[in-house]
């Protein structure tokens, strides 16, 4: 008697077309911070109206995402994330709108999947949520959640969410949320699933137990060479791989630092006191000056410089990574919004035609 072998499918699997190459994105975390150049600071209201302009100038740039995070404290007025982004559901047509990332360890996963499945009603299928476990931790406390329990949290409940994702009716029992006892989640997404990345911040053990469940993992690359980000997509891979997944299912997405000017100086005289100034209010220490310089080497994870050096290193990441999407990170700290215009329309016009006509498959130039 032969025994037939079925293929393991992914819990979620995000839709791609795999015909047009990599897809590009922006990203956000929706921080809320004085330009360092002018001192000069937006009003909360001004800044969520910006945010929710810089979604509608990707779609018109040509984007395929816009992806905005979730943060608790002074300097972000992310707070509540889904509200913003179903004010993008509304502004937009048809560009991806994702949370980047909705933290799961102090969410409620019930609540998130219904919060999210009723954007994408919004969005007519447009929603895709980025789970993450907070590199920021001070909403532990805010949000009271005890801070000793910051793994075991964010497990069990991107655990539930996947399972909530996957069935319409749950009976589950966890440590660290009420049981849930023949529930009926609704409303159900236009698909009848969402698709869910993990988010990772370039750590090989997070990106394991994306690849052992068969999750699309979404990876935060701040600084630092290629290879180091390479080692773990690699681990995500194969971790997938020993799992009973099929790897070329599971796409990565990549994300960092992005910043065009005239010539790689003034890129990063320009974009470097928006960076530390940024990370030093919200992690508490700056990004070293040496550090950020290394943004010069064509290996480096940072796409900042001008349009045909950042062009190269996205093109360079792609052939190191086989990655499916690429998220540019460039409102951080302050850019005025003239600058922030001026990279959407370089990244939508320039850059990707360019990387897009070397990473589209040959049978489809």
């Amino acid at each position: 008697m032969t025994t037939k072998t079925y293929k393991k499918i992914p819990n979620t699997l995000p839709i791609f077309d795999q015909k047009k190459g990599l897809e590009f994105g922006v990203y956000s975390l929706g921080e809320h911070l004085l330009n360092p150049h002018t001192n000069d600071i937006l009003t909360a209201q001004e800044r969520i109206n910006q945010i929710k302009e810089m979604a509608v100038l990707s779609e018109q740039a040509g984007l395929d995402v816009f992806m905005l995070g979730e943060s608790h404290q002074e300097g972000f007025v992310s707070q509540a994330h889904a509200v913003i982004l179903g004010a993008i559901a509304e502004a937009t047509k048809k560009i991806k709108i994702s949370s980047g990332a909705t933290i799961m360890s102090t969410s409620d996963p019930v609540r998130v999947f219904e919060n999210f499945s009723t954007l994408d009603l919004l969005s007519n299928g447009r929603i895709e949520i980025v789970g993450g476990r907070a590199s920021r931790i001070g909403l532990f406390k805010l949000l009271g959640f005890d801070l000793n329990n910051y793994e075991e949290l964010f497990e069990e409940k991107f655990d539930l969410l996947l399972q909530l994702n996957r069935q319409e009716r749950i009976t589950w029992q966890g440590n660290f949320r009420a049981p849930l006892e023949d529930a009926l989640i609704l409303p159900r997404p236009i698909n009848n699933h969402l698709p869910i990345w993990r988010a990772v911040g370039g750590g090989e053990s997070s990106a394991v137990k994306a690849g052992h469940a068969g999750v699309p993992m979404n990876i935060a690359m701040l600084g630092g060479p290629v290879s180091s980000f390479k080692r773990t997509i690699d681990v995500y891979r194969e971790s997938a791989r020993m799992a009973g997944f099929d790897e070329n299912e599971l796409p990565v997405a990549a994300g960092g630092l992005f910043y065009i000017a005239k010539d790689m100086d003034t890129a990063l005289r320009e974009f470097y006191p928006h960076v530390n100034h940024g990370i030093f209010k919200s992690n508490g220490q700056g990004f070293p000056k040496q550090a950020f310089a290394h943004a010069r080497d064509p290996k480096s994870v940072m796409n900042i410089g001008e349009v045909n050096q950042v062009i190269e290193k996205i093109i360079y990441q792609h052939e190191e990574f086989g990655h499916q999407r690429y998220m540019a990170q460039l409102d951080f700290g302050g850019v005025p919004f003239e600058k922030i215009m001026e990279n959407i329309d370089v990244l939508g016009n320039k850059v990707l035609p360019a990387v897009r006509k070397y990473t589209t498959p040959k049978e489809n130039n």
